[in-house]
């Protein structure tokens, strides 16, 4: 009788045969734990340090040295950066303003040129033929200059471009309005008007345009250079302060007063920190300085100059028009356009003549101010005499007391407008060495800052790590 195999579940059964396990290998013993990772063990080991003395020594020895040297670090980043603007206020943009201007006053002022020319006629003096080619080379060296310095596609790019590009068409337009003036033809007269015109409308925009770009520029620089460098001063109050806790932690431990590995980390994060803070607080007050009692100064009296041009300009035009241009005022009168735009010109004039004498600080800066403010109130009243005459017919003798007879400007209102401009111009270069003294004194401040502090963060973080390591050798 053949044997039955066992039941199911019978423990005398024989159970299903395992595949042989490969050699080499063993099962894994899940008892065992998980092998940890390096990060984990780093960590464990860190901790298990951190329960003996020469363990927390070597991790308050680690920490020290990096808040030095962080310290250290921004604070060398921080103050490069700030030198770095500084050094751009006193060679960069402040220049560029001051071309910018100039470019702006070059224009106007051979527009200026080219009316007196005009009205001389066949009588132009060399004087004011050179003065107009002198005012043109001016602001092509100038535009160039600014172009070099500019930025590729910035706006200021653009609006150079752009002045190159009219300069030509204007200086084209005042050749024929000379050439047709001096054969007689009375089409001179639009010629110049036209080219008043571009100038008036499309070149001083553009220009002033240029100046008002150049000028944010420069207080862009000055917001770049002069904040405290707050981020490298805390850094530095917490580096002191992690010494001195070092310093207290190891006298309460060995009762000995001084650590000199700690005290010298400490002394060169002081000097660090002061030097910081001092150094700083100099510079930015140059810096402040050169801004309130030179840019400030600059601005008004560049105005003001601006502002004079434009009215002999108008005054000129007022001759050159004959009353072919008016304007009417919301009472309904009849004015003549160009000296209703003189009149408005004078005003603004006037106001920057005020500014500039309250903002000037010193007797040279005043003094050309105020002896402009003189020469501004006599042009005015010899303008209104020129302008009687010219309404009662009398044109010849207007235009002598406009730009003078005899090839003279004597007693004419050129005479005024040439001091006015001679005198804001001596306001200008006495403004403009107060400003280079003062920023340069700001930049100064600064010199050798950044190197200082790298230098000294190394030598702090060096010391903390002598100091540590004096205390670790004891429990060799």
């Amino acid at each position: 009788m053949p044997s039955l195999p066992p039941p199911p579940g019978d423990p005398g059964a024989p159970g299903p045969s395992l595949p042989p396990a490969p050699q080499g290998s063993a099962a894994p013993d899940p008892t065992e734990p998980p092998r940890r990772t390096a990060f984990a063990e780093g960590v464990d080991r860190l901790r298990a340090a951190a329960t003996t003395e020469p363990g927390r020594l070597r991790i308050i020895g680690a920490v020290l040295a990096l808040l030095v040297v962080a310290f250290g670090a921004v604070t060398a980043w921080q103050t490069t950066e700030r030198a770095g603007s500084a050094d751009a206020v006193l060679h960069s943009s402040q220049p560029l303003s001051s071309d910018a201007a100039d470019i702006y006053r070059s224009l106007a002022d051979a527009n200026t040129a080219a009316s007196s020319g005009f009205l001389a006629g066949g009588q132009e003096t060399a004087a004011t033929r050179d003065r107009y080619e002198k005012d043109i080379r001016t602001a092509a060296a100038k535009l160039v200059n600014a172009a070099a310095n500019s930025e590729p596609d910035s706006p200021s790019a653009e609006t150079i471009t752009r002045l190159n590009r009219l300069l030509p068409e204007y200086k084209g337009l005042v050749e024929r309005a000379r050439t047709y003036n001096r054969q007689g033809f009375p089409v001179g007269g639009a010629y110049l008007r036209y080219a008043n015109e571009k100038m008036q409308t499309q070149m001083l925009p553009a220009a002033e345009d240029l100046y008002t770009k150049e000028k944010q520029r420069l207080r862009d620089d000055y917001d770049d250079a002069t904040p405290y460098p707050w981020i490298a001063i805390a850094l530095g109050v917490l580096a002191l302060a992690g010494l001195a806790w070092a310093q207290h932690r190891n006298y309460r431990r060995t009762n000995r007063v001084l650590n000199h590995g700690l005290v010298a980390a400490s002394a060169t994060a002081t000097v660090v920190l002061l030097w910081l803070v001092v150094g700083h607080s100099v510079a930015r007050a140059g810096l402040n300085d050169s801004y309130d009692h030179g840019v400030r100064s600059l601005n008004v009296l560049n105005d003001a100059r601006i502002a004079s041009l434009k009215a002999r300009g108008n005054e000129n035009l007022t001759l050159v028009a004959r009353g072919a241009e008016t304007v009417t005022t919301p009472d309904g009168k009849t004015l003549d356009k160009f000296d209703d735009t003189f009149q408005k010109d004078m005003k603004t004039l006037a106001k920057g003549l005020t500014a500039a004498e309250d903002l000037a600080d010193d007797g040279s800066g005043e003094q050309p101010v105020t002896a402009a403010v003189g020469n501004m109130e006599e042009w005015q009243k010899r303008h209104t005499a020129a302008r009687a005459e010219d309404d009662n017919g009398n044109y010849q003798q207007a235009l002598d007391k406009v730009i003078g007879a005899k090839g003279t400007t004597k007693g004419a209102t050129g005479e005024c407008f040439d001091s006015v401009d001679k005198n804001l111009a001596t306001a200008l270069k006495h403004e403009q060495t107060e400003f280079k003294q003062a920023a340069g004194d700001g930049l100064d401040a600064m010199t050798g800052l950044s190197v200082g502090a790298a230098v000294l963060a190394v030598l702090g973080a060096a010391g903390a790590v002598v100091g540590i390591g004096r205390r670790l050798s004891e429990y060799r």
